[in-house]
């Protein structure tokens, strides 16, 4: 297995701003645990934008996809009906076919839900791990 690339200390994290809709709630109004996924999601989605990645370019041009393969979240306050949340990103490990990345839902200067997200690299037509392009490695150099 690679070491993983060294990031720097100071690495800004990513933000993108999202509202709570009500069918992001629960029935009480509070935003539903498992919904904080797809926050998160988006987020990495505009995150990979923002650095000049398309998802559905880099599967035409390189064969490769982005998959989840791993999170772990932790709670620590609701958000609700209509609150406007930032979500960041930031990358935490970043190793030859995968990265870890840390994600927060923050509502002002809140912390709501944290997570780690591993995100791995396959090939698309087989499923099977194969290198981040580099394209996406020289980013991160």
């Amino acid at each position: 297995m690679s070491a993983p690339v060294p990031l720097p200390t100071r690495q800004q994290p990513f933000r993108y701003t999202v509202r709570v809709y009500w069918e992001d709630t629960d029935a009480g109004g509070v935003v539903f645990y498992a919904n904080y996924l797809k926050f998160f999601e988006r987020a990495r989605t505009e995150w990979l934008r923002s650095l000049g990645v398309q998802q559905q370019a880099l599967r035409e041009t390189s064969g490769a996809i982005f998959v989840v393969t791993d999170t772990a979240l932790r709670y620590k306050q609701p958000a609700r009906l209509d609150d406007q949340l930032a979500i960041t990103v930031i990358v935490d490990e970043f190793r030859p076919a995968s990265m870890r990345l840390a994600q927060q839902a923050w509502r002002g200067d809140e912390l709501l839900c944290e997570g780690e997200i591993r995100i791995g690299c396959v090939d698309a037509g087989t499923f099977r791990p194969c290198r981040i392009p580099s394209a996406i490695t020289t980013l991160f150099q």
